[in-house]
């Protein structure tokens, strides 16, 4: 996030982490169901990839409120950029 950055780029840039959060939160959802399948080993891989897609979900979702925050306060100020 940076000042520099204009309305426009930051609702970008919010809309692209959400699709980042999307896509984490659909594999995360891949591995759940891929760890009923499988040996024990597997069911331990896909849990714990399905882990690390959710946290990476989540820095995505707070990176998309952080940028759409940004550019409805630069919306605000009047100047937009």
């Amino acid at each position: 996030m940076s000042d520099d950055k204009s309305t426009l780029e930051n609702m970008a840039d919010a809309a692209g982490a959400k699709l980042k959060e999307g896509a984490d939160r659909a594999r995360a959802a891949g591995h759940d169901i891929a760890s009923n399948f499988g040996g024990t080993a597997d069911n331990l891989k896909d849990r714990t990839e399905a882990a690390e897609d959710r946290a990476k979900a989540e820095v995505h979702n707070a990176e998309a409120h952080a940028e759409y925050n940004s550019g409805k306060r630069e919306a605000q100020d009047g100047d937009g950029h």
